[in-house]
């Protein structure tokens, strides 16, 4: 209530103002036919001193007092209807400051009723972080928040009906052998392409069960990846879990920071999702696959904190995504844009296996993999790069820190 009255008050305040400026004179202390009485007089005496000096005769001196006389009385009859309103009819002038006041009060009710939030009581930072912790409890399971995501995507175009064949056949030889690892990550691996997001975690969750308490965080990381992907964007209490577990087992798991600072946006805290985000953003490679992902968010993210922010410019130097890319980035699903990062990866690889390239850029690729969760992908590139710079000492440095990262050495 405090602040509608807050809001009226305001309101026939400045309405007040411009009825002011309604009703005031609009020349000066008096009216403009007092004005006009003036300068008659004035030119009443002209010539009187034009006739004494003989400049004009006595018959054109009274005509012309004649004409100004008639003029005098046609002004003194203007300024005696005027009164006191300075020239501006009283009634025009009254009409003029009721329709502002109302007008300005009214529009401003009607504008914030259209863009403000009727009845949205202020809340205390106790009020809004019990609010985040019941957003936390009441986050969906993984099989509610698939439920209630929009329906699966088709095999994509190029899966042609002899891969989906042997697809098949990968997924029955999985079912005869449920534990083999090996099989476990193919399935994994393709059903995640095919966009089968819920077979692809469910194989994921069974290939940690099997590892136990050697499973690496990039593995949860993978697991919360496809979690979410299957959600449609939607971090579910399982894939908290997993989030959680990654980051226990290695702070620094890029993908569960990724999903870390999602999370946290989804239970409304962005004060820490953007401290999550930006901290990542800053520790990573310009050409991270993830950085595209918070490139895109992240100044909404600053502005919901209530945080003055500037994104940083890329390094031009490595390459990555460019506008065009972050700018389709933005209007994506998560499901969308890890399509597209691993789109771009599958592009980086392609041109490395046909033309080369340089040691930095074999390495950004064994990263790559091992953040998408793909370490068999990340082995081949690992084997062609050793293979490529055998014997060049620092160039297999290079390539030995993205092995380490991607899990494939120690």
């Amino acid at each position: 209530m405090l602040f509608w009255i807050t809001v009226i008050v305001l309101a026939l305040v400045c309405g007040a103002v411009l009825a002011r400026a309604a009703m005031a004179r609009r020349t000066g202390d008096a009216a403009p036919a007092a004005y006009d009485l003036q300068v008659y007089r004035d030119q009443l005496r002209e010539v009187d001193r034009d006739r004494a000096r003989g400049i004009v005769d006595a018959e054109e001196a009274e005509r012309l007092r004649t004409e100004i006389s008639r003029r005098i009385l046609a002004a003194d009859a203007k300024l005696r209807a005027a009164g006191e309103t300075g020239g501006q009819p009283r009634a025009a002038g009254w009409a003029v400051a009721g329709l502002a006041v109302a007008g300005l009060t009214l529009g401003a009710g009607l504008l914030y009723n259209r863009i403000g939030a009727p009845g949205y009581r202020d809340l205390p930072i106790s009020q809004r972080l019990a609010a985040s912790d019941a957003a936390r409890t009441d986050r969906l399971s993984q099989a509610d928040a698939e439920t209630s995501a929009t329906a699966a995507p088709a095999p994509p175009p190029e899966a042609g009906e002899e891969y989906l064949a042997l697809v098949d056949r990968l997924r029955e030889a999985v079912a005869k052998h449920p534990d083999d690892l090996r099989g476990l990550r193919l399935l994994v691996r393709n059903e995640a392409a095919l966009g089968n997001y819920t077979a692809a975690h469910t194989a994921q969750a069974h290939v940690i069960e099997i590892e136990g308490d050697n499973a690496q965080a990039w593995e949860y990381g993978l697991l919360a990846d496809l979690m979410v992907s299957a959600a449609r964007g939607y971090v579910s209490q399982e894939a908290e879990a997993a989030i959680r577990s990654a980051l226990e087992r290695d702070p620094s798991e890029p993908r569960a920071r990724y999903y870390l600072g999602l999370y946290l946006m989804q239970v409304d805290r962005p004060d820490a999702a953007f401290r999550t985000w930006e901290k990542l953003l800053s520790d990573s490679r310009p050409d991270a696959p993830w950085v595209p992902l918070i490139r895109s968010q992240i100044e909404e993210v600053a502005w919901r904190a209530g945080v003055e922010y500037q994104l940083p410019p890329l390094d031009d130097a490595a390459p990555g995504p460019d506008a065009t890319a972050l700018e389709a980035a933005g209007d994506m699903t998560d499901a969308e844009r890890t399509e597209m990062i691993r789109g771009m990866v599958e592009g980086l690889a392609t041109r490395l296996n046909d033309g080369g390239g340089s040691a930095a850029e074999w390495a950004r690729l064994i990263a790559a993999y091992g953040v998408l969760g793909q370490p068999e992908q990340a082995q081949a590139a690992w084997d062609a790069a050793q293979s490529a710079f055998a014997g060049q000492e620092d160039d297999l440095e290079i390539l030995a820190q993205a092995a380490r990262r991607a899990g494939l050495i120690e």
